[in-house]
């Protein structure tokens, strides 16, 4: 009763100074919508109840694959998707980057906001790749006769100088970036005219490091498949090379919920037999609790030649191996985790995972450079490849 008197003498105060029929309206309609003073009206039109489903578009990859990218339509909302014909909920996982897809799967997305929830947007692919095909790479071609920024398609980069969890000395800076330490005269990542990605790590001054993190977090992931870098090392104390994944649900879960998988990784020197070692980590499985296997390169080579660093990732199993796939040096499966208390398998709970590439200086694991660590060094990488497994 309130708003219907209220109603009423704003109606008759619009007629006593001859408003217009617009303004009437337009008062009457927000009063009605508002509902001032508790009565029944509606909140809000269907209109302004809907979420409209999310929009899945493709990219071409490599061999018929694709990649696969998701929007929504209303400011606020999220998208949540699964791959494997389920439908998605709120527990499904966040859509955070596009995603490779080389295989037969159907992927199904909802958009929520608050508790509305969209129809689903569905999309079959069956592609039937070949096992062993190659579905993306970056090759770091450049035929443009200068050094050049890697694919901003592709790559973004961590920068600064916080330490990253380890305690690692360097600043880590981006194509580009011309604040001190950082120069652009001196950039630490660039692809070069040799067809080379370079990661340089550089002493501008005593006791200051800079280098360069690569990865492809928000542009680019993959789950599932053979991952393959092509690289050659620097070793010499202080350094610690590394081409690695996180899985996308890092911004919502943290590490290590979201899952680590290093491909190549090693530190300071060479050593006879010299070596890389690869692990996984999760959930109960970091530091000294982790998964880890050191690989020994036969006699006569070292890191610090050039080697294809790989990982063969399927559900339930991640394996590793040096030049030769037909021959993993170790696999991880589920079952590798049956003796650690607590431990959580990260690697197939539906998110795809991005790459990581850089070189660090310093940190809790290889220690500080000597006064022998040359300076600069650089990690040279020749691609990045994904092949259907």
């Amino acid at each position: 009763m309130v708003t219907v008197k209220v109603l009423m003498l704003t109606l008759a105060a619009l007629n006593s100074i001859r408003r217009t029929k617009m303004a009437y309206a337009t008062l009457a309609s927000a009063f009605i919508v508002c509902g001032c003073g508790g009565t029944s009206s509606a909140s809000a039109s269907p209109a302004a109840q809907a979420v409209q489903a999310p929009t899945l578009t493709t990219a071409s990859a490599r061999n018929g694959a694709v990649i696969v990218s998701l929007s929504d339509a209303i400011a606020g909302a999220s998208v949540y998707y699964t791959v494997d014909s389920s439908t998605p909920t709120a527990a499904s996982q966040l859509y955070e980057a596009p995603f490779l897809v080389a295989s037969n799967v159907t992927v199904n997305a909802v958009a929520i906001l608050q508790t509305r929830v969209s129809s689903v947007t569905t999309q079959i692919f069956t592609l039937n790749i070949p096992s062993g095909t190659l579905v993306w790479s970056d090759e770091f071609e450049n035929s443009t006769g200068v050094n050049t920024a890697p694919n901003p398609a592709v790559w973004t980069y961590d920068t600064g100088n916080s330490g990253f969890g380890n305690h690692e000395l360097e600043t880590y800076c981006a194509w580009g970036a011309n604040a001190p330490p950082c120069s652009t005269a001196d950039p630490n990542a660039f692809v070069g005219t040799d067809g080379y990605l370079h990661i340089v790590a550089e002493q501008p001054s005593a006791g200051l490091y800079t280098s360069a993190r690569l990865k492809t977090q928000g542009l680019f992931s993959l789950q599932y498949g053979r991952f393959e870098v092509r690289a050659q090392v620097p070793e010499a104390q202080g350094f610690w090379p590394a081409a690695w994944l996180l899985g996308n649900n890092v911004r919502t879960v943290d590490w290590p919920a979201c899952g680590e998988q290093d491909v190549l990784e090693r530190v300071n020197a060479a050593k006879t037999p010299d070596w890389n070692e690869g692990s996984v980590h999760g959930i109960g499985f970091t530091g000294s609790a982790g998964l880890g296997t050191v690989f020994d390169f036969p006699a006569g080579q070292t890191a610090g030649g050039w080697h294809t660093y790989g990982m063969i990732w399927t559900k339930g199993s991640v394996s590793y191996y040096v030049d030769d796939p037909a021959h993993p040096y170790v696999t991880y499966t589920t079952s590798s985790l049956s003796k650690l208390s607590g431990a959580v398998w990260p690697f197939d709970a539906g998110q795809s995972n991005f790459i990581l590439l850089n070189l660090a200086i310093g940190g809790d694991w290889p220690g500080p450079p000597a006064s022998t660590t040359p300076f600069p060094s650089q990690m040279l990488i020749d691609y990045v490849r994904v092949y259907t497994n």
